[in-house]
């Protein structure tokens, strides 16, 4: 299968063993590609908390062709980038470099992706590297308490677990889990080969093919995907849901909790499970958590609490949307004695956006601000690529920013006061504080 459209010249199609492809031009000699993974923390099995991210780290230590130094060393030598990231339902490689040195980035994600052993001697050294990682995030608590807050929202479900998982479940874990993960979820009909640059997708595919063809030769004859990467796949589509245990989140109910962090200041967290990334009401809530909380210091909260108080030094609102699933947040730290206070003032914002509908003249002011943070995002191309790498994995359609402007547009009052009747009210909140 080929698409493309004239007017970005986006480039997709989906080889035999059912790895998809999404090449797009950009203006530059540097380039992004990336294969994005089907999996992630919300995947793994019970006893596998923590292994997502675990085996993000361990994909970079060796393979059946290169150690962990030449992998490390191949796109360094360049002066390209190499890295990745795991994420609640997906993990991404990618790496950014001259548009000359495509082939050896191919080839190197290809190998990496799909060839690794995971050793278990580099599984001793690299599990200490994950545990300070943990302790590092365990002395932030103003992003600590995100976890917390979505465990709370999604009730011990996976998709609300720590990414990072816990240390000594970690120090447990051997060669053979990892391995067991990877070749569950890490096959080539259950990820996207993206690309953003100057690269023909003729091109693009035809190095692409030579890479897996050369993870193939290397693979022994036991391995899950020996024969799979260069000949027709039985299993040629994205796997479902159902397929890599995708399980459905329980029904929501509101709770409030306090921790004890020992912390000097207080952090707290207000909100509410939201809208899938699918749900046409997802957009509303986009732009009416902009007006609330976003990154602009005219947002609503930023002036109640901190221009017009003096509360708090960081207040903002995120909206999170997942594949079949979403929480909406607002967070604040302040001084323990202000928590009261700051919650008022945030309810009070709230209640204001469920009361009536926006007039005409700050729905107008609301899009032209978030459109143009959208069209300054757009300059990031790390960022661009990363996105409709993960965009095309999960819903199979890529990015048009004319077409959310013109989504965007067609948003009215009416849709943006349900979105916050709907979500805002008080006993539907989830609170949790920190102290």
């Amino acid at each position: 299968m080929t698409a493309s459209t004239e007017e970005t010249d986006i480039h997709t199609e989906t080889l035999p063993c059912g790895l998809r492809i999404v090449c797009t031009p950009s203006a530059t000699d540097v380039a992004y590609c990336g294969i994005a993974v089907n999996a992630g923390t919300r995947d793994e099995l019970p006893d596998e908390n923590g292994l997502a991210h675990f085996c993000e780290h361990l994909t970079f230590k060796g393979t059946h062709r290169r150690r962990s130094w030449h992998i490390l060393n191949r796109m360094e030598t360049v002066g390209g980038e190499l890295n990745a990231y795991t994420g609640k339902e997906e993990t991404v490689y990618y790496t950014a470099f001259l548009k000359e040195h495509f082939p050896r980035a191919v080839d190197l994600l290809a190998d990496i992706v799909l060839g690794s052993t995971y050793p278990q001697a580099e599984m001793n050294k690299e599990v200490e590297v994950v545990i300070d990682e943990i302790e590092s995030y365990n002395d932030t608590p103003s992003e600590l308490i995100f976890d917390d807050f979505e465990n709370l929202v999604f009730d011990g479900h996976p998709l609300g677990r720590n990414i990072l998982g816990e240390a000594t479940r970690l120090r447990q874990f051997r060669s053979a889990d990892v391995c067991r993960f990877a070749s569950r979820l890490y096959r080539p009909d259950n990820m996207v080969f993206f690309v953003y640059g100057r690269i023909d997708p003729a091109t693009a595919r035809r190095e692409l093919e030579k890479a897996l063809q050369r993870v193939e030769a290397s693979l022994p004859q036991d391995h899950p995907l020996y024969g799979r990467l260069s000949a027709p796949s039985a299993t040629a589509q994205a796997l479902t849901d159902a397929d890599i245990n995708r399980t459905s989140v329980p029904e929501y109910r509101s709770r409030e909790a306090t921790l004890d962090k020992d912390t000097h200041q207080a952090h707290v967290l207000i909100g509410t499970r939201a809208y899938s990334a699918r749900d046409p009401r997802h957009l509303s809530l986009y732009l009416l958590n902009n007006i609330l909380g976003g990154p602009g210091m005219n947002s609503r909260l930023n002036l109640s609490l901190r221009e017009r108080n003096g509360l708090v030094y960081t207040v903002e609102s995120n909206a999170t949307a997942y594949t079949d699933t979403g929480v909406w947040s607002v967070y604040f730290g302040c001084d323990p004695h202000d928590v009261a206070h700051c919650r008022r003032l945030v309810l009070k914002e709230l209640k204001r956006l469920t009361d009536a509908p926006l007039d005409p003249k700050s729905l107008e002011a609301a899009k032209r601000q978030i459109k143009g943070q959208i069209g300054i995002s757009y300059d990031n191309s790390e960022s661009v690529a990363l996105s409709m790498g993960k965009t095309f994995l999960h819903y199979h359609r890529t990015r048009d920013i004319h077409e959310l402007y013109r989504r965007i547009d067609a948003l009215t009052a009416d849709d943006l006061h349900a979105v916050a009747q709907d979500l805002f009210q008080p006993e539907n909140l989830t609170y949790l504080t920190y102290h």
